[in-house]
C-alpha cells in the first residue's frame, strides 16, 4: 500500500466525525465520489487544518503529480492516484495536520515539494458574531507537502467594503473561495473585487489587476484559468465580464461583457483538430470563446434557470457538459 497526496480542508466542528466514500461512477475515469453528512445550525468553528490523507506502508510521502489548479489537470477532476483509503476522521489515515489562519473554501493546489491555499480571518468568523468587516484580512499560505510545516504566509487587505456576511446559504462560503492556479513559476490568485494578484513561489507580489467593483450577498467564487500566456478570470459578480490578462505583465489582453448570474469557473474544451475553445455557463445559455482573443464562437442553449449558474462544466475530448442544480437539468454540447 501508498500513501496518497490528497488534500482535504477540514473543518473540525461542524463535519460530522468521518467521511466516507460513495460508490464508483459507472464507466467514467472518476475514482470516488466522496460525500458528507453535514449539519450546520452555526458556523461556529474552533479550529480549521490542512489534512493530507494516506495509506501507510513507509516513512515518506509518495511523489505524486501537481494538481496545479481548480479540478486540477484540464479542470477534469480526474486524478491517477491508485489504493486510495476510502475513510478518514480526526486521527484515521491523517498524516498530518497544521493549523490555518482561518476559515477558507477554496481548493488547495499542489506544485512539487509545496501546498498553497487561500484562507481568511477577522471578520465573520461565527454567524452569532459576525465582528467588524474592517478587520477582514485575506491569506496565502505555503506549506510543505510532506510535514505540514508552514514555508510562508502573505497577508492581503481587502477592498472595502466586501459583501456584507448573512446567514444562511448566503454565508457559507466566506470570504476565500477561488483556488489558486500555478504555471510552476508564479502563482495567481482570485480575491474578488480586492482583484487578480500574481505572485512568485515565494510569496512576492509581481502584478495585482482588478476585475470591477460590484459585490453579492454570495460573494465571489470563481476560480482563475491559466491558458498559454493569460490568466482568465470570470468576473460575472465584480463587473459581469469575462476578462483575460497577460500573465507576466498583468495587462488586460481581452475582455467580454454581458456575463451576468455565473458562479462557475472557465474551461478549455480541446477539439480533435488541435483547436482550443474556451466555455462558460450563464443562465439559459453555454457560450463557446476563442480563449486568445475573447471572441464569441457560439452559444446554445444551455441550463433554464433565469436567475444563476453554479457548477463548472467539464470538457472532455470535445464535449461540454454541463449541469444546474435549482432546474435539475443535465445536458451533452460538442464543442467546435
Amino acid at each position: 500500500m501508498r500513501y496518497l497526496a490528497l488534500m482535504v480542508l477540514a473543518i473540525a466542528d461542524p463535519f460530522g466525525p468521518q467521511w466516507t466514500a460513495g460508490n464508483q461512477i459507472p464507466n467514467l475515469k472518476f475514482a470516488v465520489v466522496f460525500r458528507r453528512n453535514i449539519s450546520m445550525p452555526s458556523r461556529s468553528l474552533s479550529i480549521i487544518v490542512l489534512s493530507v490523507i494516506a495509506t501507510y506502508a513507509s516513512t515518506s510521502l509518495l511523489e505524486a503529480a501537481d494538481w496545479t489548479q481548480f479540478r486540477g489537470p484540464g479542470s477534469s477532476a480526474i486524478g491517477t492516484a491508485e489504493n486510495l483509503p476510502d475513510s478518514w476522521d480526526a486521527t484515521k489515515n491523517i498524516v498530518w495536520k497544521t493549523a490555518l489562519p482561518g476559515l477558507g473554501t477554496s481548493s488547495p493546489i499542489i506544485l512539487k515539494d509545496r501546498i498553497y491555499v487561500t484562507c481568511y480571518s477577522g471578520y465573520a468568523l461565527t454567524a452569532e458574531n459576525p465582528g467588524d468587516m474592517k478587520k477582514l484580512m485575506r491569506h496565502v499560505i505555503c506549506l510543505d507537502r510532506k510535514t505540514g510545516k508552514l514555508i510562508w504566509s502573505k497577508d492581503f487587505k481587502p477592498e472595502l467594503p466586501e459583501s456584507e456576511y448573512r446567514r444562511g446559504n448566503d454565508g457559507w462560503h466566506g470570504y476565500s473561495s477561488s483556488t489558486p492556479v500555478t504555471d510552476g513559476k508564479h502563482l495567481y490568485v482570485f480575491f474578488g473585487k480586492s482583484g487578480v494578484y500574481c505572485l512568485d513561489l515565494e510569496g512576492k507580489q509581481i502584478w495585482r489587476a482588478t476585475v470591477g467593483t460590484g459585490t453579492r450577498g454570495w460573494g465571489s467564487a470563481t476560480s482563475l484559468l491559466l491558458h498559454k500566456n493569460l490568466v482568465i478570470v470570470n468576473a460575472s459578480i465584480e463587473s459581469q465580464a469575462l476578462v483575460a490578462f497577460d500573465k507576466t505583465t498583468g495587462k488586460e489582453a481581452w475582455g467580454v461583457t454581458g456575463i451576468r448570474g455565473c458562479w462557475n469557473s472557465p474551461v478549455i474544451a480541446n477539439l480533435a483538430d488541435g483547436k482550443s475553445e474556451l466555455v462558460l455557463s450563464i443562465p439559459q445559455k453555454i457560450l463557446g470563446f476563442d480563449p486568445a482573443t475573447g471572441k464569441e464562437l457560439w452559444d446554445c442553449e444551455g441550463i433554464p434557470d433565469r436567475g444563476y449558474v453554479c457548477p463548472t462544466v467539464v470538457a472532455h475530448e470535445g464535449i461540454v457538459y454541463a449541469i444546474g442544480g435549482r432546474s435539475n437539468t443535465a445536458l451533452t454540447v460538442r464543442a467546435g
